[in-house]
């Protein structure tokens, strides 16, 4: 016995460091996990029972699945799936609904802008037919997206596209 103290070493600085950081990873994914479950649990997708009607455009500039169906400015669905059909070349677009909204059958169905440089969304105009569009069920009565371009467009260049409108007269 030669009498050594004990004096820490590099390893022990280094298994010290180690813990710590491994102490501080687990809480940042504990407090991650949190906010997983509390997201997850309050989101209104996991809640809400929808139905799935379908509409058609001629034209669906700027809008793409997840976009918001609305009615009268609520939110109450979004799109969900956009297609082409092969026999007409429209645009075919799957709306997932909330189930507990009866939306007569001869309703309509637009694409509107949020503002001039916003995003679109399909806005949902109820009709007056006491029956109701099913599980399945189409949206027969659309108009298609305005696009911003073609209007101004037609306003530089004139309705037929060019700028002498008035040369031959």
């Amino acid at each position: 016995m030669l009498g050594y103290s004990y004096a820490p070493c590099q390893n022990d600085l280094y298994m010290r460091h180690n813990f710590l950081e491994t102490i501080t990873g687990a809480l940042v994914l504990l407090v991650a996990g949190v906010f997983f479950a509390f997201g997850y649990q309050f989101s209104n997708s996991s809640r809400t029972e929808t139905i799935k009607v379908y509409a058609t455009f001629d034209r669906a500039d700027g809008i793409s699945a997840g976009n918001d169906v609305r009615i009268g400015g609520v939110n109450v669905g979004h799109v969900t799936h956009m297609a082409i059909d092969k026999k007409n070349f429209k645009a075919v677009l799957s709306l997932d609904i909330d189930a507990s909204l009866k939306i007569p059958v001869d309703s309509s169905a637009e694409i509107s802008s949020e503002s001039l440089l916003g995003g679109k969304y399909i806005n949902i105009s109820p009709g007056g037919d006491e029956q109701t569009l099913a599980n399945g069920g189409v949206i027969t009565l659309t108009q298609s997206s305005v696009s911003f371009e073609s209007l101004l467009s037609k306003y530089i260049f004139g309705q037929n596209g060019s700028k002498d409108n008035n040369k031959d007269k």
